[in-house]
């Protein structure tokens, strides 16, 4: 068995009851692995020799109600191979709790912080510390909790990170109902599985995941009155519209919009309904067909 050479950290926001897992290894696909997370239970990072049983099992335990320190006990007790495992858990209140295997490769160890914590194994020293105080000041600031785990991996990367370089990363972040389509709690799932540069990459996918899928401010809408003769005239180019350009917005144009909104998978930020439209939308519509 490969071992599973990571910085990870799990975390819970209790403000958007968040829970998540953000993980950076020299190990193709590593999030498949490493990362679980469920609404309401709470999340999971196993790796070193990983025991995927941890994951599910962690996530049972503390949905029934056990604590992130109870529920490691619980994993590690019984595993003959707790010596070569690690793993870091936050349970459903926001509480945290590690363990790291006294034959897991050197440097390995974990910090456990205030509704978070930060392990890895096979890493320079300095990884763990530089993610932990990452995390700590970035939550303090804008963004969300998938902004805060990317920036947690990045300071462990800059910190030296693993040891023997860098392959795969990924970040999962679970909400109740906050899923695509508002019946699951996958907000956000993206893994980056073989690449040069796996954080930076990361960094991208979220920020485009915050592009499709991120919340409508209500004060960052134009009527589309407004931009109607605007619109008319990119869904002529793009032969979604065929109609005559007077800056009307009619149905025939509004179905139109909504096809091409649609086609770019925007329709989580207009669903073709009311009278105004998310600025995000007409300028990445802008951008992508002037």
């Amino acid at each position: 068995m490969q071992p599973i050479a990571t910085f990870s950290i799990v975390a819970y926001d209790p403000h958007k009851h968040e829970w998540g897992v953000a993980v950076q290894s020299k190990f193709m696909a590593c999030a498949a692995v490493v990362s679980w997370a469920k609404a309401g239970a709470g999340a999971v990072a196993t790796q070193s020799y990983a025991n995927m049983l941890y994951g599910p099992l962690g996530l049972e335990m503390m949905g029934h109600g056990l604590s992130a320190e109870q529920t490691v006990a619980a994993l590690t007790i019984s595993d003959e191979g707790r010596a070569l495992r690690q793993v870091g858990v936050v349970d459903k209140q926001g509480r945290a709790a590690a363990f790291t295997g006294q034959e897991c490769y050197a440097w390995a160890g974990h910090i456990v912080g205030d509704g978070f914590a930060c392990q890895g194994n096979i890493l320079v020293p300095g990884t763990v510390e530089a993610m932990a105080a990452a995390f700590t000041e970035a939550r303090l600031g804008d963004g969300e909790l998938a902004d805060w785990l990317v920036a947690a991996l990045s300071a462990g990367q800059a910190a030296g990170g693993d040891s023997r370089g860098r392959q795969a990363a990924g970040v999962l972040v679970v909400r109740q109902n906050g899923g695509y389509g508002g019946n699951n709690d996958r907000y956000l799932d993206l893994r980056v599985d073989d690449h040069p540069e796996p954080i930076a990459k990361l960094q991208e996918l979220v920020t485009m995941h915050h592009l499709y899928f991120g919340p409508v401010d209500p004060h960052n809408t134009v009527p589309l009155a407004d931009v109607a003769e605007e619109m008319q005239k990119l869904l002529t180019r793009t032969g979604h519209y065929r109609g005559p350009v007077n800056g009307h917005f009619d149905e025939v144009t509004r179905k139109a919009l909504r096809a091409l909104v649609g086609a770019e998978n925007l329709e989580e930020r207009w669903d073709g309904t009311g009278e105004r439209i998310d600025k995000l939308v007409v300028e990445f519509l802008r951008g992508r067909f002037a």
